[in-house]
């Protein structure tokens, strides 16, 4: 199976063409090997365009939960871009398709990225999740790292599925706003499923970037830097709460070593999904620069 898919073509509002990036597949799951600069860019260019999208930045845990669920899969296999947020996943990525990406796409960076455009670009943001501390606390925080930014709305949802009634409340509340761009701080895997069910109804583009509610609002401190580039943010993150994370990663870091291992050995076809992914990337640039 060719586990290279083609870049998702659409048209914004005045009919011309929109293309998101294109992905490969890893323990099922489809991923979009790109960088912050080239994420950002597209989000940015896709809310200026009035284009609907939904992205999701997934480490280690959604990568484990989604590929180890059928339904949640499907859903994630939606989504128009899926970033690699945890440095292990970008190995993967490095080691299995040979996509020679340098850094992840870590959801608070991109988080902090996009909102930097937006400001730049005048494209206005909504705030949906967090709780309502980081509710109040993270759009005045956002304002002053983004003079300019707007912020025109943001909602703590309740911690229980809503009514069909209260979403679609939501949905008139985000849209009525006009915002183009929609963060989603919910966790994994609450933030994808709401993102997915409101897909076609959210004006905008949605992305899912779990606690960056949390660390750009001051409630939880990130992991040092030097842990974040050698991978080992679990750990930090572990440290400051282990009653709520221990099980979490002892048993999604268990079963991506586990699946990683397992892909490693059909060897003949990991080296042809990394000759697919070049393929692929020179067919691109041929069609965007007209010369290999």
């Amino acid at each position: 199976m060719n586990t290279v898919t083609t870049a998702e073509q659409t048209r914004d509002e005045c009919g011309r063409d929109f293309r998101w990036p294109r992905k490969v597949e890893v323990f099922g799951v489809r991923y979009t090997p790109t960088t912050y600069d080239d994420a950002a860019r597209t989000i940015i260019d896709a809310a200026k365009r009035g284009i609907r999208g939904t992205v999701s930045c997934h480490a280690v845990h959604a990568l484990v939960t989604f590929s180890g669920d059928p339904r949640l899969r499907a859903i994630a296999n939606e989504f128009d871009m899926v970033t690699p947020d945890g440095q292990p996943v970008r190995w993967a990525l490095n080691l299995l398709h040979g996509t020679r990406l340098a850094d992840r796409v870590y959801g608070p960076e991109l988080m902090r990225r996009v909102c930097a455009q937006a400001s730049a670009n005048d494209v206005p943001v909504y705030l949906y999740g967090g709780s309502p501390d980081v509710r109040k606390d993270l759009p005045e925080r956002l304002n002053e790292m983004f003079p300019g930014l707007r912020v025109v709305g943001s909602e703590s949802p309740p911690y229980r599925p809503l009514t069909s009634a209260e979403n679609e409340q939501v949905v008139n509340r985000i849209n009525t706003s006009g915002a183009g761009i929609v963060f989603i701080g919910l966790g994994c895997p609450k933030q994808d499923t709401f993102a997915f069910a409101n897909r076609r109804h959210i004006r905008g583009v949605q992305i899912c970037v779990g606690a960056a509610f949390d660390f750009h609002a001051g409630a939880k401190s990130m992991a040092p830097a030097w842990m974040q580039r050698a991978g080992l943010e679990w750990s930090y993150r572990l440290f400051r709460e282990p009653r709520r994370l221990w099980r979490r990663y002892l048993m999604t870091n268990s079963v991506f070593v586990t699946k990683l291992g397992w892909t490693l050995l059909r060897w003949p076809t990991v080296m042809r999904q990394r000759r697919s992914w070049r393929a692929a990337l020179d067919v691109t640039t041929v069609a965007v620069d007209g010369k290999p």
